[in-house]
């Protein structure tokens, strides 16, 4: 029987943890965190779903100290599985597994690595996201990738119901290799880490106002999505103008945008930006509720 030891926390934990112990994974110990007070907690706990099915587990205050690595190097782990557990496991800890450490990131490789994927290609207007299962290096979110599975970014999608998504996705790509992984015959298909970096666009419809204005907006949608908020939640904003004779067309894509909703707002001139073609810029408060 192919035996696993299971870093995990968070919706995506529980669900691959389950999707290990329906394929007959033997898994006898699960880390994971301790719930910090200060943070809502709203999704399920992989410590409760472990202890339900009988499974150690282990709340380690540092998951690379000696004791921790000893701990799972003497239950001989084929691998280990690294399930949005939030930190980085060292290279004694990884060595530990005979066939492999994996990890599953909320993005599609390589594209988004590091923390927080799912608000990010949210808030970079991304219109597909994903998950992926990869080996584990030193070096976060670099190794080989094992599978991905995509799920689609809808225009009005805030970042939670992404992560919602991102988590059957998640669940789907462990559902779908395991079997493949278990018999050796995985694909191992390394990343091309010159595409994880972003790149930016150039000011767009130099010389119109009422375009940029419409970019602004755009941009302020996809960060309020990102933060699991929604166009009703702002309460303010405020505009400025290099050329004030601009302020009609821009106002006028300022109640497009807004239809019915009636935030405070302000319009100024000032002399310039710090690029010559940006006609105008647009601040925007909000108020989301956790």
């Amino acid at each position: 029987m192919t035996r696993a030891v299971v870093f995990a926390y968070h919706g995506v934990g529980v669900r691959c943890l389950r999707v290990l112990l329906a394929h007959g994974v033997d898994v006898p110990l699960v880390l994971t965190h301790q719930d910090d007070p200060k943070e809502r907690v709203w999704f399920a706990s992989v410590g409760d779903t472990a202890r339900e099915r009988g499974i150690a587990t282990l709340v380690p205050g540092d998951p690379n100290a000696a004791d921790v690595v000893a701990r799972v190097s003497a239950l001989a782990p084929d691998f280990l599985f690294s399930f949005y557990y939030r930190a980085m496991l060292k290279a004694p800890m990884l060595a530990t597994a005979r066939r492999g450490a994996l990890n599953m990131h909320g993005s599609l490789l390589p594209r988004y690595r590091g923390r927080a994927p799912v608000n990010w290609a949210v808030l970079h207007g991304e219109r597909e996201t994903g998950a992926t299962l990869h080996y584990m290096t030193e070096r976060p979110d670099a190794g080989d990738i094992v599978a991905q599975s995509a799920v689609p970014i809808l225009p009005d999608d805030t970042a939670s119901e992404v992560l919602d998504k991102v988590t059957v996705a998640a669940e789907l790509a462990l559902h779908g290799v395991l079997p493949a992984l278990i018999a050796g015959t995985a694909p191992r298909v390394p990343q091309d880490l010159t595409k994880a970096r972003e790149f930016y666009e150039k000011t767009v419809a130099k010389g119109n106002a009422a375009a940029q204005a419409r970019r602004c907006f755009e941009i302020i949608d996809v960060a309020i999505r990102g933060l699991g908020g929604k166009r009703s939640d702002i309460v303010r904003t405020r505009i400025l103008l290099t050329r004030m004779e601009d302020w009609e067309q821009v106002a006028s894509v300022h109640g497009e945008f807004f239809g019915g909703i009636r935030p405070a707002n302000t319009v100024m001139q000032v002399v310039r930006f710090i690029d010559p073609d940006w006609l105008v810029e647009i601040e925007a408060d909000a108020v989301v509720e956790d």
